[in-house]
């Protein structure tokens, strides 16, 4: 376990005489301990704290009514805005969904300022890895949760597999946002804590991972039936799914050579086999427009995704038949549950079926005022030292408070707000583009996690032969 002392070795408020500024973009469901911990720490480290959404009540609701807190009505795409705000900032952080970073990082390059996001690294965002570097501009991604978290704990524990000169055999890491024990009254163990839009298209694509020095390859039409029973000590057992592209990870984390390594996400048990049924029939769908989807109803979309030879007038029997599935069965009953098989009106114009369905799931997975979601993190790591064969085990379970300070606000903006504290400090004076796996960017920010009560528990037992 890392020290959770020493976590303020230096001084903030000296670092400059003038007063700083840090621009948020961004003010959704994963901000909210993000902005309180920024404000929190705002006048003893002398910097204000902007706020810029799409919606100012939102922002302001969020700030609270802080004096060091500046909310603002922010359009990504008012160049002319986003430039004002960047130029005006000392550092940027950006929650706004990937696709939309890469503006902004773009001004943070022009206008020599610092960024920091919660996203996986575009290839748009690592080209601009030179061009940063000769501004001296550090543009830090996957700082928040998966990634982030999963990045800086699993290299917490290889780096010190390799001071030991140990031999990395197998890294296995799977993470869940998931819905607390006490808050979980529905058969699918699910509520949103994070974008659901993100949720609904989880897994397109084709999952990459190898394993015992054989590549795998998962498409999308398998992947919810292809699972692990992920047993995880002090939370139970999860459904585990591979992730899209668990190898280039072996380069990132230095671990070329190493025979497993796979990636996955976490679900309670039975949600995968459920949501495959909505992969089957193509309600995940986001490729094409629903022609009439206002006046279309949930039950005849489901009729229109069904095959020629499925028609007739039990229709969750006959998509129990095109998935093989028992129609009085866990799975089915779990569809049911949803009311994808009611005649209830979609009542939206032009969209696709994914977001048909995200609509009606956002009314089933409402995440109330009082319930608690949870994270779950499971790395497992198997390797080789002093003559000996070992499995070590490092797991995080984090209970958020309530549907606003959840436990994927804290663990997506706690990092982050982190990290911004540091660069703006100049505790992390690296550039280019970076994701955090050196151990002056990990170290400092896992110590003042566990300091907030986000810490991992470990497990290290001697791997017998045979």
């Amino acid at each position: 376990m890392l020290p959770a002392d020493a976590v303020e070795s230096f001084t903030f408020a000296e670092i400059s005489l003038k007063m700083r500024s840090i621009f948020l973009i961004g003010a959704g469901r994963s901000s909210a301990s993000l902005i309180e911990y920024l404000l929190r720490h705002a006048d003893s480290d002398g910097y204000r704290l902007t706020i810029g959404d799409v919606s100012e009540a939102s922002a302001s609701e969020k700030a609270g009514g802080h004096p060091a807190a500046r909310c603002i009505r922010f359009d990504i795409n008012d160049a002319r805005l986003r430039d004002e705000e960047i130029k005006a900032a000392d550092l940027v952080i950006s929650l706004l969904p990937a696709h939309m970073h890469v503006p902004v990082a773009e001004a943070c390059v022009r206008f020599g300022k610092h960024l920091v996001t919660a996203s996986y690294v575009s290839p748009e965002m690592l080209a601009l890895d030179t061009a940063a570097k000769q501004a001296g501009v550090l543009l830090l991604n996957e700082c928040g949760l998966d990634p982030g978290i999963d990045h800086m704990s699993a290299m917490e524990v290889i780096d010190r597999i390799r001071q030991q000169d140990g031999e990395l055999l197998a890294f296995r890491s799977y993470t869940g946002g998931l819905v607390a024990p006490e808050s979980n009254d529905n058969p699918w163990g699910y509520k949103f804590s994070w974008n659901p839009r993100n949720v609904i298209l989880a897994g397109q694509g084709t999952a990459r991972f190898i394993e015992k020095g054989n590549y795998k390859y998962i498409p999308y039409q398998r992947l919810f039936r292809q699972i692990r029973k992920i047993v995880v000590e002090g939370a139970g057992t999860f459904d585990g799914y591979a992730n899209r592209d668990s190898l280039s990870y072996r380069k990132v984390y230095g671990i070329e050579n190493i025979p497993t390594m796979i990636r996955g996400t976490l679900r309670q048990e039975g949600y995968c086999a459920a949501w495959d049924v909505f992969v089957r029939l193509g309600l995940t769908d986001d490729s094409y427009i629903l022609e009439q989807s206002a006046r279309m109803t949930y039950a005849e979309l489901v009729e229109a995704l069904l095959p020629d030879g499925f028609q007739g007038e039990d229709l969750p029997a006959q998509v129990a038949a095109l998935c093989d599935l028992d129609p009085n069965g866990r799975e089915m009953d779990m569809v049911r549950w949803t009311g994808i098989f009611e005649p209830v009106t979609i009542g939206l114009h032009n969209v696709t079926p994914a977001q048909a369905l995200q609509q009606l799931l956002e009314r089933r997975w409402l995440l109330r005022p009082s319930d608690k979601d949870m994270i779950v993190m499971q790395h497992e790591f198997e390797y080789r030292a002093d003559g000996k064969s070992w499995r070590q085990y490092a797991s995080l379970i984090v209970k958020g408070k309530d549907n606003r300070f959840t436990a994927m606000a804290q663990t997506v903006g706690l990092p982050v707000a982190i990290a911004a504290r540091r660069i703006l400090a100049g505790t992390i004076s690296m550039t280019g583009v970076q994701v955090p796996v050196v151990a002056d960017i990990y170290r400092p920010i896992l110590e003042e996690l566990e300091a907030l009560g986000i810490r991992f528990s470990e497990r290290l037992e001697q791997v017998t032969a045979g």
